[in-house]
C-alpha cells in the first residue's frame, strides 16, 4: 500500500485549470522528485496535498487514509511537513526556539496548564527544547542553537526550516524548491543533508526543484508536469531524454 496516493486530483481556479486529473503514488522511504516549467502546477499539488486548497475533484489518500479537504494542522498533526519556496522563519525567535515551534503541534499540556506555567506543561517544555537540541546535533546544526536565524547564511536557513518541518515528527516531507538562490557549494551540501534525513528519520520525501544537478543527483525517480498534468515519469535517464520534458523546458522550435 502507497503512503501517499493522490487520485485524479483536479485544481481550477475560475476557468483555469492548474491541476488536472493528477495521479501519483509515493511508496514508504521513497525519494522522489517533481519537476516541470513555472506555472505548471507543482506548488498546487503541495498545496492540495497539505490542504491549503480543498481539490475541485479527486482524492488525497495518506497512510490509508482519505485526507481530501482537511485542514492544514490536522494533515500537518498526522504526518505530513512541508517547507515553502520562500524561506518562513520566526525572525524573533533563535534557531533553537525556530525548531521547537514545529514541535508544539505534539503538546499535550491545556493551554490553561500553558498560561500558568503549571508543572506538567514546564516538563513537556523542558523535554521540547531538549529534543530540538538533539535534533540540531542530529543534523550538524546545534552550533548554532542560539543565533538569530537572520544571520545565518543562506544555506544554513534553509537547512533550519527543514530542521523545523522535522520536529513535527512527520511520516512525509515535502521540500518546495529547497536549493532556490543556493550557491552550487550549497547545493551539494543540500544533497548530502537530503540524503541523511531520508535515511536517520526513515522518511518518505516529495521534492520540488529546478535545480536539475540536485534533482538527478539524488532522486531515483521523478515526475514531471506541464500544464498540470504528467507528461513524463520515471528514472533521471529516462527522463532526461524524454521529448515531451525537453518541450516543455525548450519548445517545440528550439527542441527541433
Amino acid at each position: 500500500m502507497s503512503l501517499l496516493k493522490l487520485d485524479s486530483l483536479t485544481k481550477q481556479f475560475g476557468g483555469l485549470t492548474a491541476v488536472k486529473e493528477f495521479s501519483t503514488g509515493l511508496e514508504a522511504g521513497e525519494l522522489c522528485a517533481l519537476i516541470g516549467p513555472n506555472g505548471s502546477g507543482k506548488t498546487t499539488i503541495f498545496n492540495l496535498i497539505t490542504g491549503i486548497y480543498t481539490p475541485t475533484s479527486g482524492t488525497v489518500t495518506f497512510n490509508g487514509q482519505d485526507i481530501t479537504g482537511w485542514r492544514p494542522d490536522r494533515i500537518t498533526a498526522c504526518g505530513i511537513a512541508r517547507t515553502f519556496q520562500n524561506i518562513r522563519l520566526f525572525k524573533g525567535l533563535n534557531v533553537l526556539e525556530n525548531v521547537v515551534v514545529g514541535k508544539h503541534l505534539r503538546l499535550k499540556s491545556d493551554p490553561f496548564s500553558a498560561t500558568f506555567h503549571l508543572p506538567n506543561y514546564r516538563r513537556e517544555d523542558e523535554a521540547m527544547f531538549a529534543e530540538g537540541l538533539e535534533l540540531l546535533d542530529s543534523l550538524g546544526l546545534s552550533r548554532l542553537a542560539y543565533e538569530a536565524p537572520t544571520s545565518l547564511p543562506y544555506g544554513e536557513q534553509r537547512k533550519l526550516e527543514i530542521a523545523r518541518a522535522l520536529a513535527t515528527d512527520p511520516k512525509l516531507l515535502l521540500l518546495d524548491e529547497p536549493a532556490a538562490g543556493m550557491s552550487p557549494t550549497d547545493s551539494e551540501e543540500l544533497m548530502v543533508f537530503i540524503t541523511h534525513i531520508l535515511k536517520t528519520y526513515k522518511l518518505t520525501i516529495l521534492l520540488i526543484e529546478h535545480q536539475m544537478r540536485v534533482v538527478m543527483g539524488i532522486c531515483p525517480r521523478i515526475i514531471a508536469i506541464d500544464h498540470g498534468e504528467t507528461i513524463a515519469e520515471g528514472t533521471p535517464e529516462y527522463i532526461q531524454n524524454h521529448p515531451k520534458v525537453i518541450e516543455a523546458y525548450l519548445g517545440v522550435a528550439d527542441y527541433a
